[in-house]
């Protein structure tokens, strides 16, 4: 049977090892604080008594806090990870993502980089996403053990491109949570719970999801006319918005960095682009 490790016990990690363990599948786990095992050790999980021991496995899964962790893993576990397939899910930058892809080129040692679209309750059910890119072939033979964690997706060869849609996604969740917050402060300074304004809340941010592959068509054609609400007016709005706020003493600190962003835009006189226009202040230089 093939033999799975799972290197880094905090919630994630730990969840991750239980995934495996809940399949029936050979499960060792390694982590730096050695009481972390514990409960996974009584689950039916090998304990490895040092990184090196952990990196033996056919498939070695590394999620820890940052990519210093990553590094102390690969430094600790060299000498036994040639030969094997190596999955990082730490969260990490493009450019983190490549650099460990080339370190594991240079050694003979197959990799995977992986972006969880999950919490730790998601994993092991249909409602955990986990993005991959790198190795093609590796992706290809241990698809069915990675299944386990939840829907696969694979990106291409490009080791950076999972971490770039991972981040490039929780920008969006973020931006999401970011309204949400300020609307239910807002809300709130007017006597209206935070459930009942999310009740609301919640039909009108579906309809508006439905126009975000319209706004992606119109970032990819350069062409951000709009027939609906042009710049300058939502200008106009984020003003209403900002003094509702300034009356009810509820900062506007989660919006107002759109709003500042729509005033530049119109200042450089797009003040009849739609929304997408904000998009060429973003852009890198």
């Amino acid at each position: 049977m093939m033999k799975v490790s799972v290197i880094g016990l905090g919630l994630m990690g730990a969840a991750l090892a239980r995934a495996m363990l809940a399949d029936g599948r050979s499960t060792t786990v390694w982590n730096r604080t050695a009481a972390r095992a514990g409960a996974l050790v009584a689950e039916g999980a090998v304990r490895a008594g040092t990184v090196a021991d952990a990196c033996a496995s056919d498939l070695v899964i590394v999620c820890v806090l940052d990519h210093d962790a990553v590094w102390e893993v690969l430094r600790d576990g060299e000498a036994a990870l040639p030969g094997r397939t190596l999955v990082n899910l730490t969260t990490g930058t493009p450019a983190q993502a490549r650099a460990v892809a080339v370190w594991a080129a240079e050694r003979g040692i197959t990799y995977l980089d992986g972006g969880i679209m999950a919490s730790p309750s998601m994993i092991h059910t249909p409602h955990a996403t986990v993005l991959y890119s790198g190795s093609e072939a590796a992706f290809d033979r241990h698809r069915g053990t990675l299944e386990t964690l939840g829907t696969t997706v694979f990106l291409g060869s490009d080791a950076g491109h999972a971490s770039a849609y991972d981040l490039a996604m929780l920008c969006g969740m973020y931006g999401m949570l970011g309204g949400l917050f300020q609307g239910i402060a807002l809300a709130g300074a007017e006597g209206i719970t935070p459930t009942a304004f999310t009740e609301r809340l919640l039909p009108f941010l579906r309809a508006t999801i439905a126009f975000l592959p319209d706004e992606a068509r119109a970032i990819e054609a350069g062409d951000h006319s709009t027939k609906e609400n042009s710049l300058a007016m939502q200008s106009s709005g984020f003003r209403t918005f900002a003094a509702a706020c300034a009356d009810a003493g509820v900062p506007f600190d989660l919006v107002a960095p759109v709003r500042d962003l729509v005033d530049r835009r119109v200042a450089d006189g797009f003040g009849e682009d739609g929304l997408s226009s904000v998009v060429e202040l973003l852009r890198a230089q």
